[in-house]
């Protein structure tokens, strides 16, 4: 697969600043607002790639920042459920037609949002089972989407996880889900040499947007950067549900 022409690598360099800012306010909006935005410019399938990717190499310098912040319990049991997750949502991937993928991208955005604006005032207790199922659903949602955010944000809010553990957790188990979703896509020869160049390409991109995100994170109390998002989210979720129902119909 050939690189894309400079216009459209300049409007997927847009698409991953505005979605690295909100990464960095949040630490889970960059695949959630990437895919659908990324889908706008580039095929579906390519733009999971280039977004796990991106993740991917993005983690190693997260774990350093991160490692004595995360919740290591709740991470170890979010991974072994996510292992058996992803593969399955790898071959839907593979099979999928592109339409389907935008209009799936962004289902699953609108999904996401209904309990992150007004999540049930319920705690769920801290037993192994609820971080393992979740970590199931959330696998299978990165493998076919790039997307394992809705079920263990909404998994952590219920949790009565705070919000500087919580995003440290988001941030280091997404890095895990790009890791175990490569393999895949690779057996399945979704990644090509210039996959890797444009991610490469990406990453510094990447890189500044979600610093300047995280310090605008340090300026907002909490209902500014959380509303912020969940507006941002929902607009990129009506764009690739637009795009992908009108070229099914």
């Amino acid at each position: 697969m050939v690189l894309p022409d400079p216009h459209l690598a300049l409007l997927a360099a847009v698409a991953v600043a505005a979605a690295g800012f909100l990464r960095g306010m949040t630490g889970f909006g960059f695949a959630l607002a990437a895919v659908p935005m990324l889908s706008l410019v580039l095929p579906p399938q390519r733009a999971v790639v280039l977004v796990v990717l991106l993740q991917f190499m993005i983690g190693f310098r997260d774990i350093v920042m991160l490692r004595s912040v995360y919740d290591k319990w709740v991470l170890l049991r979010l991974i072994s459920g996510a292992i058996f997750g992803v593969l399955p949502g790898i071959y839907l991937l593979s099979i999928l037609d592109p339409a389907a993928m935008r209009v799936a991208a962004g289902a699953i955005v609108l999904f996401a949002l209904v309990p992150l604006i007004r999540p049930p005032k319920v705690s769920l207790p801290r037993t192994s089972g609820w971080p393992i199922g979740t970590g199931l659903v959330s696998g299978f949602l990165s493998g076919l989407a790039a997307m394992p955010a809705p079920p263990t944000v909404l998994y952590l809010m219920l949790s009565g996880t705070e919000a500087v553990r919580m995003r440290a957790t988001l941030i280091i188990f997404f890095f895990a889900t790009s890791a175990m979703s490569i393999p895949g896509l690779v057996l399945k020869d979704l990644v090509g040499r210039s996959d890797v160049i444009f991610a490469v390409l990406m990453l510094p991109v990447m890189v500044i947007s979600t610093w300047a995100g995280t310090h605008a994170f340090t300026r907002l109390n909490d209902r500014g950067y959380r509303n912020a998002a969940l507006l941002t989210l929902a607009a990129m979720a009506v764009i690739a549900l637009g795009r992908g129902l009108g070229a099914m119909l």
